[in-house]
């Protein structure tokens, strides 16, 4: 089953190299042009993280610069000596065949790539028409060369390394640009993201990531919990969900624990009620209610108001109750029977059986009148 490990280990190594799939990209890509279908016509867009012997997105978006109407596509790459991890490099064909190929320069710099003219001629722009040379230094999306040409782009979309993703999005936001990305849906969370997603500035994107990659050996690794990141508007967004009323949902949900429990459950330390489930979420009820993060993929911003989030800090200041360290180590001894810390001001706290429980990560919503 996909879970978070690769993710994980990702991070903790600096590995990351996973390539999208082509479905994937076409996918995604494809609900934005429905609901617009010019939303990439005349435009400058940037890959930076994309070297094109192993990108499926410079191949998408050089296929498709016609029938998009691209004004120019840009991709760059890292240098392979600065990546972190270490593995059996070999330049492919494609660039030992180039009369710009250096041995020494295709392991220390990065590479870029551009697509603006017919160059051989056959009356299309498309992969074939690719230009490249080296970089002057080892392609970071963070450096000055490759900045500016973020600020020449109307449009930054790739797949971002994951143990770099809070810094690549301040980049992104830093040049005040369109983009669409892939995330861990972990990064949510994050206290550099999550304001950004409360107040609208940018949202997930329509199809919910992709849930299995390519690595750079060539093989296919599975994923879980990743999804598109992006500030582009498409459809899905402003499709209200349809939902039953408190009454039904205790009647005739589909989850088992809701039923049994035949109530919805408030939380100690905030005043909210908890939604386990994006579909329980009830028609009729107009106070406060702790969803889950999958709840974004479903997001109306005409329907609901996010208010903040379940944290330590109370940043969003939602808490009615803090619990002191004594409360959290008899919580710790009374649902596990052993000495140990349980961290009840990082959740939501519900009470069960008499036992205070804590949820999963939740964010405060509340339905629009």
């Amino acid at each position: 089953m996909p879970n978070n490990s690769s993710l994980n280990n990702a991070a903790k190594v600096k590995n990351d190299e996973f390539y999208t799939q082509y479905y994937d990209i076409e996918k995604e890509v494809n609900a934005y042009l429905e609901y617009n279908p010019d939303v990439f016509r005349g435009k400058t867009i940037l890959l930076p993280c994309d070297d094109p012997e192993w990108s499926n997105f410079t191949l998408f978006f050089a296929q498709k610069f016609k029938d998009l109407g691209l004004k120019k596509l840009i991709s760059t790459s890292y240098a392979v000596e600065s990546k972190k991890y270490k593995f059996d490099y070999q330049p492919t064909l494609f660039e030992t065949s180039s009369p710009n190929y250096d041995e020494i320069k295709t392991r220390c710099k990065g590479k870029i790539f551009t697509l603006d003219e017919d160059i051989n001629g056959d009356g299309n722009l498309d992969f074939k028409d690719l230009k490249w040379q080296y970089l002057d230094k080892d392609g970071d999306f963070r450096s000055e060369e490759v900045t500016k040409l973020r600020d020449e782009a109307d449009i930054i979309i790739t797949n971002p390394p994951f143990s770099l993703f809070r810094e690549f999005l301040k980049w992104i936001m830093e040049g005040e640009k369109q983009f669409l990305i892939i995330g861990n849906m972990n990064a949510i969370n994050y206290k550099e993201t999550f304001p950004l997603l409360m107040h609208n500035k940018i949202w997930l994107g329509v199809v919910g990531g992709a849930k299995e990659y390519i690595t750079f050996l060539g093989t296919k690794q599975k994923m879980g919990n990743t999804c598109w990141f992006t500030n582009i508007e498409h459809g899905r967004r402003h499709t209200p969900l349809n939902l039953m009323t408190m009454e039904d949902n205790l009647k005739f949900s589909k989850h088992k624990e809701i039923k049994e429990r035949n109530k919805y459950e408030q939380y100690e330390n905030y005043n909210a009620i908890e939604i386990p489930y994006t579909d329980a979420i009830p028609s009729d009820y107009i106070g406060i209610m702790g969803v889950p993060n999958s709840f974004l993929e479903k997001y109306c911003p005409e329907q609901f108001e996010i208010l903040g989030m379940c944290e330590n800090l109370d940043l969003y200041n939602l808490k009615t109750k803090v619990y002191t360290s004594e409360e959290c180590k008899q919580a710790y001894f009374d649902k596990f029977n052993k000495k140990g810390v349980y961290d009840l001001n990082a959740s939501g706290v519900v009470i069960r059986n008499g036992l205070r429980e804590k949820v999963y990560q939740r964010i405060l919503i509340r339905k629009k009148q």
